[in-house]
């Protein structure tokens, strides 16, 4: 079974609430982002323990083990991107089909790489990953990324950085864009 691409602009999450999940940006501090994203991929990975985790309840849904999967390769990235955007020196987050070298730099504004998740999705074969692996991954890849926003100094959350498509972000805006996926997510496979 194979899922339908998503090629939706998430970024308007950071305007207005997402009506699939819940998710409002507006009370959202960076400050938070750090302990939410701990808690939101602690309750995804609490999720694989689940004798059906593997499942997908139907031919065009991830399950609960491939979106953990998803989310864990997310915290893998977005600890990469928030090191570029504080200008810090970041590590290429070894994640199958993300080019962590095509970084270029415009105007100064250092531009993102793009990742396609669908295709990480197949080259990694997040359906096939062991679930006990995946929940103790994620939890260190989301430790990762919330250190990583912790670490940035209060000066540098004004800095930009463009994704490839030329959507520009704040750190502040970035953090919350990735705690949107995170939470979003663990909404796709509550039950």
């Amino acid at each position: 079974m194979s899922i339908v691409p998503d090629v939706k602009n998430w970024t308007w999450v950071l305007e207005r609430s997402c009506p699939e999940c819940g998710f409002d940006p507006e009370p959202i501090t960076y400050a938070a982002v750090p302990d939410l994203a701990r808690e939101y991929a602690g309750r995804l990975a609490a999720t694989l323990e689940r004798p059906d985790s593997a499942v997908r309840p139907d031919e065009s849904t991830w399950s609960a083990l491939e979106y953990a999967a998803h989310v864990r390769d997310v915290c893998r990235i977005f600890s990469y991107r928030a090191a570029i955007a504080a200008r810090t020196d970041a590590v290429d987050p070894k994640v199958p089909g993300f080019d962590a070298n095509g970084l270029e730099s415009a105007d100064g504004v250092p531009v993102f790489s793009n990742w396609d998740q669908d295709v990480t999705a197949v080259i990694d074969q997040y359906d096939k990953q062991d679930p006990r692996k995946v929940a103790a991954e994620l939890t260190e890849a989301a430790e990762a990324v919330a250190r990583a926003f912790e670490s940035v100094p209060e000066a540098a959350l004004g800095n930009h950085a463009r994704r490839s498509d030329g959507s520009v972000f704040t750190l502040e805006s970035l953090a919350v864009y990735f705690l949107h996926d995170v939470i979003h997510h663990v909404h796709d496979v509550r039950g």
